[in-house]
């Protein structure tokens, strides 16, 4: 992790105007090609919720932006960002905050986090919530939503993105994924989104 030197970082003018306001968040959507990456994770009946949170974290530490937190007057660049992800409790409609650190490849994280889901009982690991190296991921998999928001205190420091996913479904020969970004705009841009969508899907497609 570093500090970024706030009087040479080329974002400091943008981030002081974006960083005043109340609700500084923004928020875009869009649909993920699926149809390559679909395949792989039935192939080897993994979880395609713990499957895309790889995925998506994995692309997200490939953009610094995404990297980036603030932290009173400054603002922090990690090394690596996790996943935190809810997840539904067997037999119940109510959900529980999972953490999982990332893992080197797709198959050790989904048994990880299957198995770190599974150990938790309570709503928030105490632990977790204090950590602002994580991205914050859900899925509405009975909705396959065209726009999503997510609710959030007004912080001007709160800075973790927040990443959804709905209900994939077929358009021709194609599988898509109707996914959701809510970053803090005070440290990205829709230009550092568009970079995110763009390795995620090279990433889909590489599977």
């Amino acid at each position: 992790m570093e500090y970024i030197n706030m009087e040479t970082w080329p974002r400091k003018e943008h981030y002081e105007y974006f960083h005043r306001m109340e609700y500084p968040m923004f928020n875009v959507s869009m649909n993920l090609d699926i149809t390559k990456f679909l395949p792989f994770v039935k192939e080897h009946r993994l979880s395609f919720y713990y499957s895309m949170g790889f995925a998506a974290t994995q692309a997200a530490n490939r953009i610094p932006e995404f990297r980036c937190r603030i932290r009173g007057e400054q603002v922090v660049l990690h090394d690596k960002v996790h996943p935190s992800f809810t997840d539904l409790d067997k037999g119940s409609d109510l959900f529980k905050c999972v953490g999982v650190d990332l893992t080197e490849d797709i198959l050790s994280f989904s048994e990880k986090a299957s198995q770190r889901s599974a150990a938790q009982k309570t709503f928030m690991d105490p632990e977790q919530e204090i950590r602002d190296d994580l991205i914050y991921f859900t899925c509405v998999p009975w909705i396959s939503f065209t726009q999503v928001t997510h609710p959030i205190a007004l912080d001007r420091d709160d800075s973790i993105p927040r990443i959804a996913w709905g209900k994939y479904f077929k358009d021709g020969g194609k599988t898509l994924l109707p996914f959701s970004i809510q970053a803090n705009h005070a440290l990205m841009d829709g230009v550092h989104a568009g970079r995110y969508v763009q390795q995620l899907q090279n990433d889909l497609d590489s599977f």
